[in-house]
């Protein structure tokens, strides 16, 4: 037994190998990746009808492309979503929290980046407000959408810090619920995702004025835990980075796009962690402590 054992261990030979290797990347070339579900966490910025809406038709196109099974996850606030984040819950994230020092642990990678322009932190009032300047919000109350949103919460109330302006922060739990205290008058000003904040504007015939802008930021990425095999890394990036190319694609990204009041380009590129060093450099350096 012990025989026979060893000589079906043998070495194959240089042919078998070959032929081997050749008849998995011919399967691999061939047909999609064995279907398994990743989870596919995003960050809470709008109502979790509108992301549903959004990202669905996304993950559904890369299942039909690829055999990989994306499934949607969704934390009721900015401050669930990272608690998940943080303990590496989500197979693939869109997020821009990862760049938190408390987030370094779960490692996640970037893989791409939108193709739209660059995200800033703004703090708006609405057009027909009396507040003028960033002075003149000393002493009021002012609305963010939470303790993690970064260009949001962290980098707008940087600046008040910065300039010593002293506010009381109102939290809406994401953007767009910080974003309908101000249409309601609930609020005199706020803190805001100037993309966010635009197509919000758009959709919801919304004027407004913005007292302070940030420099720019790329906006949130997709990435990847290390747990990952990269197979399916490379297979969701290739394809998610390629929609623009194919008409069927393309076609998803402006319907998706439309869901949300979002303007072209539509998509996403490859990325990686260099593109987002910025974000690293301002935790560095902010006076916000209190960054969930």
């Amino acid at each position: 037994m012990t025989t026979n054992l060893a000589y079906r261990r043998q070495r194959p030979s240089g042919l078998t190998a070959i032929l081997t290797l050749s008849l998995l990347a011919l399967s691999f070339r061939a047909g999609p990746l064995v279907a398994e579900t990743h989870s596919f966490g995003v960050l809470s910025q709008r109502s979790a009808v509108l992301t549903a809406q959004y990202w669905n038709p996304i993950l559904d196109y890369v299942k039909a492309r690829t055999g990989v099974d994306l499934s949607l996850k969704l934390a009721r606030t900015a401050p669930e979503s990272n608690e998940a984040i943080a303990k590496g819950e989500y197979d693939f994230v869109y997020s821009n929290t990862i760049f938190l020092p408390k987030m370094a642990q779960a490692d996640y990678q970037v893989i791409l980046q939108p193709r739209d322009e660059a995200i800033r932190g703004q703090i708006v009032t609405l057009a027909d407000s009396p507040i003028q300047t960033l002075q003149d919000l000393a002493g009021r109350e002012v609305g963010f959408p939470s303790l993690a949103a970064f260009v949001g919460y962290a980098v707008p109330m940087d600046q008040l810090l910065r300039e010593g302006i002293q506010v009381t922060p109102v939290f809406g739990g994401n953007q767009e619920g910080i974003m309908g205290q101000l249409k309601a008058g609930k609020i005199i000003a706020a803190g805001v995702n100037s993309q966010v904040m635009k197509a919000f504007a758009n959709r919801e015939g919304l004027s407004y004025r913005v007292l302070w802008e940030s420099v720019a930021y790329n906006n949130l990425p997709i990435s990847a835990h290390p747990r990952v095999p990269q197979a399916v890394v490379s297979a969701v990036r290739d394809t998610i980075s390629g929609m623009n190319e194919d008409p069927e694609g393309a076609k998803v990204l402006e319907t998706t796009a439309q869901v949300i009041g979002q303007k072209p380009p539509y998509g996403f590129v490859a990325s990686s962690p260099a593109d987002y060093r910025n974000y690293v450099d301002f935790y560095a350096q902010t006076l916000v402590k209190d960054i969930e």
